[in-house]
């Protein structure tokens, strides 16, 4: 499993910014989907989930102002994450999870929201 991460970048506070996540698999759509983020010196933590079925789940910090979504034929799944605020800064991983092939991890994607 592959997982590659675009979208990062620098962002004023209020703004905008949208993550997406390429998969290679080829199972694709009977994969949890997720991101979470970490801060160096800080546990990484869950932002958004979304199950195969497109149910989803947000970390109280960002319930509100994120969503997730995926598109199952394009094998990518999207943070939109508005109202950005400068503790949203970290490192954004791409996260895929299945019961049959256990756990996946993106490069990563830097995202930086200035005051």
């Amino acid at each position: 499993v592959q997982l590659q991460a675009s979208g990062g970048g620098l962002a004023q506070a209020g703004g905008s910014l949208r993550l997406s996540c390429a998969a290679s698999i080829s199972t694709f759509n009977t994969y949890l989907m997720g991101w979470f983020r970490q801060v160096p010196g800080k546990q990484r933590e869950m932002v958004a989930i979304i199950s195969n079925l497109g149910s989803t789940n947000y970390g109280d910090s960002v319930e509100g102002r994120f969503t997730i979504s995926r598109v199952d034929a394009n094998n990518t799944v999207y943070l939109l994450m508005n109202n950005l605020e400068p503790e949203d800064t970290a490192i954004y991983y791409c996260h895929a999870r299945s019961t049959r092939y256990g756990i996946s991890w993106g490069q990563g994607t830097q995202v930086t929201v200035s005051s």
